[in-house]
């Protein structure tokens, strides 16, 4: 963030605006707060946001209140723990942040001249009003982060970009892709505890810069890697599929490897399988899936030899997670349809996670899979079209003479 920028900036608004500098720094002040109680989830945590304007420095704290006893670890700490820090009960401990990886604060900071991008909003507004001054911050924030995230991804090289004139929207995607390479290392880094990588990692990257910029670095990572055995099978099948052409430098460089996640093999695999499976779940079911998982049911319902219930009436067999979490009502139809029982029914059981379809002890589970029914719509497309029969002519009776 070029500070020097933004105060020169406020300098400007607070003699041709009448907003004075502190109403603006007190509002981004708020801002971050903000944006980090939702970065964390914790709404009613305590930040402290120190902007130093003497040498551009900004630094966001999480606070935390000194208690005999912790009942919130995410709000108090123990006195015993920093006592010999000359703390007493009451205080407040600071916790200093990495507002970079906040996706709004992220996007906000990001911009050269913050300042003056809001203010392009602000430019016919006269007010002091600092709630107004703060919602534009925000909204400059959400703006730049929808920018970032909806940049096109470019897939040529250099050269091919020269050629059709492209130059200045390869420049920009390749920032952002090597961006997006940072913030994967940072979020590895900052969710990668008791040797799992946490639920928020991905999110965390996705927020900032979607799935198809992420998804691409990642398969760059693993394509300039193909050499290294602690990327899955599965990823490195996966990273094979995906087109990204070499970009020579012209020094003999490789000009992909500056998006490259330099985190531990390992982690990445886990977030790059973490990043397909979330991605998937945004995805419609296809009729092959749909037809796979009626098939996998079916095998599961014939395997018992006796009933499985807890009644011990009925054969179950539980429904994929992944398959609900995709599926919408057609698909659960198409699903159900395609089961060849008539006392067929899907349903959760007290005392036992999941969703499961159950079928009486006395159905037959010997038929196989039904048909899938083609639409009539399909039909009529495939029924080649047939001349309307044509009315017989009708003579002219000739007038009597």
């Amino acid at each position: 963030m070029n500070f020097k920028e933004f105060l020169k900036a406020m300098q400007t608004i607070e003699d041709d605006r009448k907003i004075t500098k502190e109403i603006v720094i007190a509002a981004l002040q708020e801002a971050l707060a903000k944006a980090y109680r939702k970065h964390i989830d914790i709404p009613d945590v305590l930040v402290r946001v120190d902007i130093n304007e003497a040498n551009g420095q900004i630094h966001v704290y999480q606070q935390y209140t000194v208690v005999e006893e912790v009942e919130d670890e995410e709000l108090e700490v123990a006195l015993a723990d920093v006592k010999d820090k000359g703390y007493q009960l009451g205080d407040l401990v600071d916790h200093e942040v990495d507002i970079s990886q906040i996706g709004r604060a992220a996007a906000l900071l990001a911009s050269p001249s913050p300042l003056a991008d809001v203010y392009k909003e602000f430019a016919d507004r006269e007010t002091s009003y600092m709630d107004v001054v703060r919602d534009s911050i925000e909204q400059r924030a959400e703006a730049a982060l929808d920018t970032q995230r909806e940049l096109p991804l470019y897939r040529h090289d250099a050269a091919y970009a020269r050629e059709q004139g492209d130059l200045d929207l390869y420049r920009a995607s390749r920032r952002a892709n090597i961006a997006c390479k940072e913030a994967i290392e940072a979020s590895i880094s900052e969710h990668y505890r008791d040797n799992r990588l946490d639920k928020d990692a991905v999110p965390q990257v996705i927020e900032r810069f979607g799935y198809t910029r992420t998804l691409y670095v990642l398969a760059n990572t693993v394509q300039q890697k193909e050499w290294d055995g602690r990327f899955s099978p599965a990823n490195r099948a996966w990273a094979k599929t995906v087109d990204i052409p070499p970009n020579p430098d012209g020094f003999g460089g490789e000009r992909n490897l500056d998006f490259v996640v330099d985190s531990h093999p390992g982690l990445v695999d886990l977030f790059l399988t973490q990043v397909r499976q979330d991605y998937l779940r945004l995805q419609p079911l296809t009729p092959e899936e749909i037809h796979a998982e009626a098939a996998r049911l079916l095998q599961e319902l014939r395997a018992p030899d006796a009933p499985n219930s807890p009644h011990g009436t009925h054969y179950m067999a539980r429904v994929s997670p992944d398959f609900l979490a995709r599926a919408g009502t057609q698909a659960h139809d198409q699903l159900m349809a395609l089961l060849p029982f008539r006392s067929l029914a899907i349903t959760g059981l007290v005392d036992r996670p999941g969703t499961y379809v159950t079928i009486l002890a006395s159905e037959d589970r010997s038929k196989e899979l039904r048909q899938p029914r083609s639409s009539v719509r399909e039909h009529l497309k495939q029924e080649p079209k047939q001349a309307a029969p044509k009315a017989p002519a009708h003579k002219k009776r000739e007038p009597e003479r």
